[in-house]
């Protein structure tokens, strides 16, 4: 048996990944595709069905509108385009989480075709090609833990069973799996913003199934392609590829030949394990669904639906950039969420100086929310409270110093920061010049080599004694006042 030659980025570079994702997203509907059962996540196993999502005999499916009108909203974000009539089919395999014996999806006919997803690459972007975007059920969940008497034991939980999804298949253009994390880290975003899903990939309202082959650099016919499933994590996605991409190149560098199959990764072992044969289409046997009609998506309804899309978040960047002055990075943080993108702009457009709040959404609020493991929900701080102090500081109310330590308190209190400053008595920067005269001679006097240095041209020297002065002040000075009295005070020759 040849053994696997060591991977050296040598060997790497010799071949191309070829990948492609498929994306299953849990719509946000209250019920489920086919019928009236709730799709609340949690609930006890098997209490949200029915005899049609159960596949009972003689139980019909009734299309649900809502889930038409997400998909459609999806597709339409994603630049789909939408077909105005699409066919459901049975797509049938067998399998314990599956009742029906078959799983009601759309093949031949998708909704929506010939979208594309932008994603940094290099110095520009790169445009990811979107083949289609269909609606299907999902099946049941197969449950493989939690039976202390015997480890081989499984139950299935149906209630997961005809709650309606999205799939959300790419072009093969992906080249490295730090691509595939991209691709999926825009998709997720676009679709949250939507509102179409909430993307929780703890609770599977999204899944990814990536596939993933190799070929020598300059051969334009793909390799043997294996499918990874049931990853739970776009970074473990990205790990499962790298692990892939070597194990392929292994295989075919010691003179073997990959088999087309589906795999599972296993996270804490950092590689993947084969799991089945892989399926081609034939398999399934789909033929048209024959209980179900033709989806008519006519041109009335999709103008009906494309008055719900929102700004996207590439062109809210744009715009928030130009709007109001901001660098991209920050344009990148403050939208990384619809919620909060939304309140920035509230406050931003209330604020004095918008481009201050968005610094301090940096550099007061995003990091102690971190540390404390809050999301921006939680935070005790509002964005109207950032804009509020934002203008404190613009107007010279409080200093850096003040302010920091007012956003301190504020999360020890659990209170917003207009509230916590009222508390602390509204404390105001010292503008008494007297005083602030006499705090500047004693630090003259204290530091002669210093001013000597000053005097001599060195005038950088300048910024020691401001920050010395608003040190012996207690951060009270104002420092605009300190920098008129400690210059006087310099070029004067006081001491």
């Amino acid at each position: 048996m040849a053994t696997t030659p060591v991977i050296t980025d040598e060997i790497l570079a010799k071949y191309e990944p070829v990948i492609g994702l498929e994306v299953h997203v849990q719509l946000l509907t209250a019920s489920k595709i086919f019928c009236s059962c709730s799709t609340r996540f949690g609930d006890p196993p098997n209490s949200n069905v029915c005899p049609v999502c159960l596949g009972m005999p003689g139980a019909l499916p009734v299309l649900n509108r809502k889930a038409v009108e997400f998909a459609t909203l999806a597709a339409m974000a994603l630049g789909c385009r939408v077909n105005e009539t699409s066919i459901f089919a049975r797509k049938n395999y067998f399998y314990p989480d599956l009742p029906k014996g078959y799983q009601i999806s759309q093949y031949d006919k998708p909704l929506a075709e010939f979208g594309a997803i932008e994603i940094p690459a290099g110095n520009g972007t790169k445009k990811i090609g979107i083949t289609r975007l269909h609606l299907e059920e999902d099946a049941g969940k197969s449950l493989h833990d939690g039976f202390p008497d015997a480890a081989d034991k499984t139950a299935i939980d149906l209630n997961r069973t005809g709650v309606p999804l999205a799939e959300i298949v790419s072009e093969p253009d992906i080249r490295s799996p730090d691509e595939a994390y991209e691709y999926l880290t825009r998709l997720k975003e676009i679709i949250l913003y939507t509102g179409v899903s909430d993307c929780n990939m703890e609770e599977g309202s999204l899944r990814c199934d990536a596939n993933i082959s190799v070929r020598p650099r300059g051969q334009k016919e793909f390799g043997t392609k294996t499918e990874v499933k049931n990853v739970n994590s776009f970074r473990f996605i990205q790990l499962a590829l790298e692990h892939e991409i070597e194990r392929h190149i292994g295989v075919i560098e010691a003179g073997g030949k990959i088999t087309q199959e589906t795999r599972l990764y296993n996270a804490n072992e950092g590689r993947t394990y084969g799991m089945r044969s892989k399926e081609h289409a034939h398999d399934y046997r789909y033929f048209p669904e024959p209980d179900l009609l033709p989806l008519v998506v006519n041109e009335a309804w999709q103008d009906q639906i494309r008055a719900g899309l929102p700004e996207l978040p590439e062109a809210r960047r744009e715009r928030m950039r130009k709007e109001y002055g901001i660098t991209a990075g920050d344009a990148q943080t403050l939208t990384r969420s619809r919620a909060m993108a939304d309140q920035f702009e509230s406050a931003a457009q209330a604020a004095k100086n918008p481009k201050r709040v968005a610094n301090l959404v940096q550099s007061e609020l995003l990091g102690r929310l971190k540390a404390k493991g809050l999301e921006l929900e939680q935070s005790p701080v509002s964005m109207a409270g950032v804009a509020s102090s934002a203008d404190l500081v613009e107007s010279g109310e409080i200093s850096g110093k003040m302010l920091k330590d007012l956003y301190d308190l504020s999360f020890e209190r659990n209170k917003d920061f207009p509230a916590v400053y009222d508390e602390e008595g509204r404390p105001k920067q010292s503008r008494d010049t007297s005083a602030l005269e006499k705090l500047a001679d004693e630090v003259i006097t204290a530091n002669p080599k210093q001013v000597e240095q000053y005097r001599a041209g060195k005038k950088t020297m300048l910024g020691f004694f401001v920050g010395q002065v608003m040190k012996a002040s207690k951060g009270q000075g104002n420092p605009q006042l300190v920098n008129e009295v400690v210059t006087k005070k310099l070029e004067g020759g006081n001491s």
